[in-house]
């Protein structure tokens, strides 16, 4: 019998056992644990800081710090089907790109080309949101169970078996090298609004930072930030309708004394 004939029964069984539902309703496979991922992401995280020098611009590492921590406060009061981080590790990349992330095991990367476009400390608050939930909502164990299943052994050996190190230092680049769906984008979109409005961030400075997206990409290629995120109009769309709730939220938070003060 072949050896994809006896994987494929066990696979089936692993996609039976591994079903989640997003925090917005979504069906997800995830066929690697808190634990496993979240190795992956603190891997991932060490090798980008050795061949990525973080900025020698102290108060620019201060001012993200400042949002970033704003965010990761607010985390716990909302539901999430994650094991948490205690801590969240942030650091300032030196680098033109127009990009962040956000990855398992509490790590935060901001590269300073993006303080060009997110000019705001709230349009900087929408994409550290927006990255976070990434990880939050589950989408990163998502993304390296999909790439597992394209490979039919290692999805089985990874589901029932655990993952080797050696399997471990290739899937953790998987975090970096596949881009997330369009579903993903989306629910980050909202999901990260939500997130900081809950940190006194005005929400509407969400959508003003996704038109300076477009602005920067006049008729080239979009910014790696924005390179698989549904369409501009669409996520326009979507995060005014979802406004009038987050302005709420975000009116309690400033009542309630959350007003975050970070400048550059």
């Amino acid at each position: 019998m072949s050896k994809s004939r006896i994987l494929l029964p066990l696979l089936g069984a692993a996609v039976l056992v591994a079903c989640a539902t997003s925090p917005l309703g979504r069906s997800q496979l995830k066929l690697v644990s808190d634990s496993e991922v979240s190795q992956m992401g603190i891997n991932s995280f060490t090798e980008l800081k050795q061949k990525t020098p973080a900025t020698k611009d102290t108060k620019e590492a201060a001012y993200v710090q400042c949002v970033a921590g704003a965010i990761t406060r607010v985390i716990p009061q909302m539901k999430w089907d994650v094991s948490i981080p205690t801590s969240w590790e942030v650091v300032t990349f030196e680098s033109k790109d127009v990009n962040a992330f956000a990855l398992p095991g509490g790590k935060i990367g901001v590269y300073t080309g993006l303080l060009d476009v997110a000019t705001t400390p709230d349009q900087l608050a929408a994409v550290i949101g927006h990255e976070v939930t990434h990880v939050l909502a589950g989408h990163s164990a998502e993304r390296v169970s999909s790439d597992a299943v394209g490979s039919l052994g290692t999805a089985v050996a990874s589901a029932f078996t655990g993952i080797d190190a050696s399997t471990l230092s290739v899937a953790t680049k998987t975090l970096f090298l596949l881009p997330y769906s369009r579903a993903h984008e989306s629910e980050a979109d909202l999901l990260g609004m939500d997130l900081m409005a809950k940190a006194g961030f005005d929400p509407s400075q969400s959508i003003v930072l996704w038109q300076n997206m477009s602005a920067k990409a006049g008729g080239q290629a979009p910014p790696q930030l924005m390179s698989t995120h549904p369409s501009n109009s669409t996520r326009i769309h979507d995060l005014s309708a979802r406004l009038p709730q987050d302005a709420a939220v975000y009116q309690q938070a400033r009542a309630a004394g959350l007003r975050p003060s970070c400048s550059r």
